[in-house]
């Protein structure tokens, strides 16, 4: 038997938690039917865990509006952390109870998430490995798909043809800005670029309601579209549900559900073909483990959204594992960005492979 002394010895507590606001350039700003996203509002979040280990993750908080308050609430968090073990599935039981009358959803279920994924890459640096061998896998490369917003065939045709030159065997563009004729002019504009063999899958980005959405993917399933994403309203199961039963297009949802219970509910909804999974909205990494499981028990396969760096070591450990999103938010405050290589993304530790360019962290930073 071990000795428990030994044991209790060995385990490091989080020391400090250090949160801080940056407003980062994209390399290619995203046009969606919602609007743009002209730059990457980020928290970063760094747990020290003793004895030179600080784990380390960032969130997304979608718009500049949000960084005050998000950084701000993981501020208040972290004094119910710091000097407890660095044990991020009673870390995660901690924070369900704290937070289990006001609920999951939004800026809190982004701080969990953010808080999770840290704990983990402080273990997993603690260990000296990659996260994915931590959690009993090894890392390999994965198919990617390069992700566009909106795209005017014009202006964004070199680029298309670029992602295929840089070995992508899929491309994921935005529709919705327009009607049904803009939409088919864009989708055939695309296909015609990248060729009949490239994967292509468009996301409407919540824009419609079900018959609007049946019209224009009985129109646009000509084009050999993988899938369509989000087509109605997150949060319209069965508004899903709908469009999938008689679209020519298979659906793909999921980056908007939160936690394992969102997931489960779209399971039984029979709200989408597939699950792409958000892991700053899904839970961090204990949750996406969790709705891992979900997944195979549905035989959904399962995409990643955003995070690439975490995202490469959590698909090899998905049974159900399918493409990685690659739209990289995360690049202009890393040290070393995460390379793409042939079309595919490979994981790097220790934990998730993340350092700061501190400069640059400090050029972008907010408050």
């Amino acid at each position: 038997m071990p000795d428990t002394a030994t044991m209790q010895d060995t385990t490091h507590a989080i020391r400090a938690i250090t949160v801080r606001a940056v407003n980062a350039p994209l390399k290619r700003p995203v046009r969606t039917a919602m609007g743009a996203v002209a730059s990457a509002p980020l928290v970063l979040i760094d747990i020290d865990a003793g004895d030179g280990i600080v784990g380390r993750a960032y969130i997304f908080g979608y718009t500049p509006d949000a960084l005050g308050a998000l950084a701000r609430l993981l501020g208040d968090i972290k004094g119910g952390i710091i000097g407890k073990p660095l044990a991020p599935a009673d870390r995660y039981r901690d924070l369900d109870r704290r937070f289990r009358l006001l609920g999951w959803q939004g800026l809190v279920g982004m701080a969990v998430s953010g808080i999770d994924m840290a704990l983990w890459d402080a273990l997993a640096r603690a260990q000296g490995l990659p996260l994915v061998r931590l959690l009993g896998g090894t890392p390999r490369s994965l198919p990617a798909y390069d992700s566009f917003g909106t795209v005017d065939i014009a202006a964004d045709g070199a680029a298309l043809a670029k992602s295929v030159e840089l070995g992508f065997r899929a491309i994921k563009i935005k529709l919705g800005d327009g009607d049904l004729a803009r939409d088919v002019a864009c989708v055939a504009g695309v296909r015609k670029i990248i060729g009949p063999d490239v994967r292509l899958m468009v996301d409407y980005n919540q824009s419609l309601d079900p018959p609007g959405a049946l019209r224009r993917l009985t129109r646009l399933a000509e084009y050999d579209l993988e899938w369509v994403e989000e087509p109605v309203p997150a949060e319209d199961l069965a508004g899903h549900a709908k469009v999938r039963a008689a679209s020519p297009i298979r659906v793909q949802t999921g980056e908007n559900w939160w936690f394992p219970r969102g997931m489960a509910d779209a399971i039984a909804a029979g709200a989408s073909d597939f699950a792409m999974i958000d892991v700053m909205k899904i839970g961090g990494v204990t949750g996406w483990m969790r709705a891992a499981a979900l997944a195979e028990a549905a035989a959904l396969p399962v995409s990643s959204h955003l995070f690439v760096e975490a995202s490469a070591h959590l698909l090899p450990v998905t049974p159900t594992a399918h493409w990685l999103e690659y739209l990289d938010i995360g690049s202009a405050v890393l040290a070393e960005p995460l390379a793409v290589i042939g079309g595919n993304v490979a994981a790097r530790g220790p934990g998730f492979g993340l350092d700061w360019d501190e400069a640059a962290v400090e050029r972008y930073a907010v408050g």
